[in-house]
């Protein structure tokens, strides 16, 4: 992430007019992008992109996988309700990846 020396905001990914790639800010600062790779993304009408976790970062735990029976999922929370409810428990099988909702 890359922030603008003029105003602060944060700078996006662009192109200039010549094709050169560089961070656009949306005050109209503008600098080359340097050594770093920029990875490119392509937007369509009407799709959406769906970025899977790495699952290996998550911690593990003891659970039953209620599809293979495996013994050991990966687990998250995620709040998906009001503020004022709790966080909603993911668990992902360490073996077949079947992702279920722990509701205690």
């Amino acid at each position: 992430m890359k922030f603008c020396p003029k105003c602060g905001s944060i700078m996006m990914p662009a192109k200039d007019e010549k094709g050169n790639r560089i961070f656009k800010c949306r005050c109209g600062y503008s600098e080359a992008l340097e050594g770093g790779k920029m990875k490119e993304s392509i937007k369509h009408d009407n799709e959406i992109a769906v970025v899977e976790k790495d699952i290996e970062t998550l911690p593990k735990m003891k659970e039953e996988c209620p599809k293979c029976g495996h013994d050991e999922a990966y687990y998250w929370l995620q709040q998906t309700r009001s503020g004022d409810e709790p966080e909603t428990k993911f668990l992902r099988c360490a073996k077949c990846k079947h992702t279920w909702r722990d509701y205690d």
